[in-house]
């Protein structure tokens, strides 16, 4: 098993000890990226282990943008956006920072980088087609969908499946959330391609409140 097969089992176990001990053997380890590119850091994000994405952070010579956005380092952020090219970039799997940024909730990041230009309205580059409003919406992370509202991000926009932000934000039982996509022109009324409107989806996991609220 090569170095970078270890730490990706480690981390796939949450063996934090053990990861711990494989970058105090060799730091370079913390620079492992699996076969499409995607770094050890960004797994330990998707799997909600922030501690262990901090350790590998910790580790690494320098971090990339998206890993910077994702972890809300924000002076390596500010300088990962002197790039004008990298702002709006796309990962290996397909995502920009700010979709990093609002789906590991950090609406600080998310404000620097659209400061800096990035696009509300980017598509991601694989089959989910998500923008970051959708990314911010099933991370229930109402500070970066009101940041990204108050900047124009379309509020009906569709992802795979034919889902929009509030269809994300009435199966997550969010009145708050729901309340300001209403506010910000949210149709309920639109339905995914089973042909579930918002209420029904909130209805269907006992939100019943939010589908009363939706279907007025």
């Amino acid at each position: 098993m090569t170095d970078t097969q270890r730490g990706f089992e480690l981390l796939g176990k949450g063996d934090a000890d053990g990861l711990r001990r494989l970058l105090e053997e060799d730091p370079s380890r913390a620079e492992a990226r699996d076969a499409s590119g995607v770094s050890l850091l960004m797994h330990a994000l998707y799997r909600g282990r922030r501690d262990l994405a901090e350790l590998i952070a910790a580790k690494k010579k320098e971090l990339d943008i998206f890993e910077a956005a994702g972890l809300g380092k924000l002076e390596r952020l500010k300088d990962c956006a002197r790039d004008s090219a990298a702002i709006n970039s796309r990962s290996n799997d397909g995502f920009t920072a700010l979709h990093f940024a609002c789906y590991f909730g950090q609406p600080d990041a998310a404000r620097l980088l659209i400061g800096k230009g990035a696009s509300v309205d980017a598509v991601s580059g694989n089959p989910m087609k998500l923008m970051p409003l959708h990314s911010a919406t099933s991370a229930r992370n109402l500070d970066a969908v009101r940041l990204l509202l108050e900047h124009d991000a379309p509020i009906n926009a569709r992802q795979q499946g034919g889902w929009v932000p509030i269809h994300a934000a009435a199966q997550n039982g969010d009145r708050a959330m729901v309340e300001l996509m209403l506010k910000h022109g949210a149709d309920p009324k639109l339905a995914n391609n089973e042909g579930k409107t918002p209420a029904m989806v909130a209805r269907e996991k006992g939100h019943v409140e939010i589908a009363t609220l939706l279907e007025k």
